[in-house]
């Protein structure tokens, strides 16, 4: 992934933790954000792109200061640290399929399996997450295609494509 954006230089070169003065491109912008929370002190940011950029795809990124600022951020999803935890087999009678869901996704999609009249509350309590999670992870199966509801909330039942 690359970002290019106009740019006040203070140098022209590479960019590393090890020679990043914090200086902010746009002071005013800069001041704003780090005055209501939105922003870390300056210079955390290119720490941690190189803190994090590590674990998504075990290189470094690319921080390049000149009249065009430019971060070139290498990506690799089969490196990332949680790639294997993401991947998780589904396996109901014959039905097998790869679905990218993390492990609380697994964990309701077996609830639901075993009883399609399964309520959110009922996945609160077995699973040990909030109201919110459950609901929220619930949505994300149902945008992916991997849970479906029919009927209403009060009567209706939930549907594992298979």
């Amino acid at each position: 992934m690359t970002v290019s954006n106009g740019n006040r230089a203070e140098r022209d070169g590479p960019i590393t933790p090890e020679n990043c003065e914090p200086t902010p491109k746009n002071p005013i912008i800069s001041a704003f954000f780090r005055t209501i929370g939105l922003a870390e002190e300056l210079g955390f940011g290119v720490k941690n792109l190189f803190k994090y950029g590590r674990r998504y795809s075990g290189q470094d990124p690319q921080l390049i200061d000149g009249d065009i600022f430019r971060i070139i951020v290498p990506l690799d999803d089969s490196y990332s640290f949680d790639a294997e935890m993401n991947k998780t087999q589904i396996n109901h009678g014959n039905f097998e399929k790869d679905f990218e869901i993390n492990e609380t996704q697994r964990r309701i999609v077996d609830l639901i399996a075993k009883n399609p009249k399964t309520t959110a509350e009922h996945i609160m309590e077995i699973i040990g997450i909030t109201r919110r999670q459950a609901e929220s992870n619930i949505h994300e199966l149902k945008l992916r295609g991997i849970l479906k509801r029919e009927g209403g909330r009060r009567y209706g039942r939930w549907v594992v494509n298979r």
